[in-house]
């Protein structure tokens, strides 16, 4: 891959744990080539099995694994996302279906920016919708603000009826 094209993140790599996942797995194959070299030739090895997001990784950006400058420069690569990526925080009040969140990621990567990173977390207490969270911005698109809004119909409504 060079310099100048864009990195792909597959769908598979959602947020900043799965990047650190795959950047642990990248580590444990560099050191599983590095102790091929300290064996007697001849001894039989069992490689350690790639998971899907360093697989698809690997395949979306032209990396061979195989080669070490290519799978240092793929950490390297890793490294900076982690550090420097946009981060979205959303919360639901239910946990999200990886469908739902698939196709999330995808837009975000898609309209926002390319290596977007998600944090998905649970709030019950918006009841329906989600909470939105940027660096510097806050988006409810919960069912609260609605129903906060709607309070003083609801309570005149329960004041009528406790009155028949």
């Amino acid at each position: 891959m060079k310099p100048d094209q864009p990195f792909i993140l597959p769908l598979s790599v959602v947020s900043q744990v799965d990047v650190a996942r795959v950047m642990r797995e990248l580590n444990a194959l560099m050191d599983f080539f590095v102790s091929i070299k300290a064996r007697p030739a001849g001894s039989s090895v069992q490689p350690p099995r790639l998971s899907r997001p360093l697989d698809q990784l690997a395949q979306a950006n032209r990396y061979n694994l195989l080669e070490e400058g290519q799978r240092r420069e793929l950490y390297d690569r890793l490294n900076l996302i982690l550090g420097k990526a946009p981060l979205i925080h959303i919360s639901f009040a239910t946990e999200a279906s990886p469908k739902a969140l698939e196709k999330i990621l995808n837009w975000l990567r898609t309209n926002i920016h390319p290596q977007t990173l998600l944090q998905v977390g649970l709030q019950p207490t918006i009841a329906a919708g989600c909470v939105v969270r940027t660096p510097s911005r806050v988006f409810d698109l919960s069912l609260r603000p609605y129903l906060r809004d709607q309070e003083p119909q609801l309570v005149a409504l329960i004041a009528g009826a406790a009155r028949q």
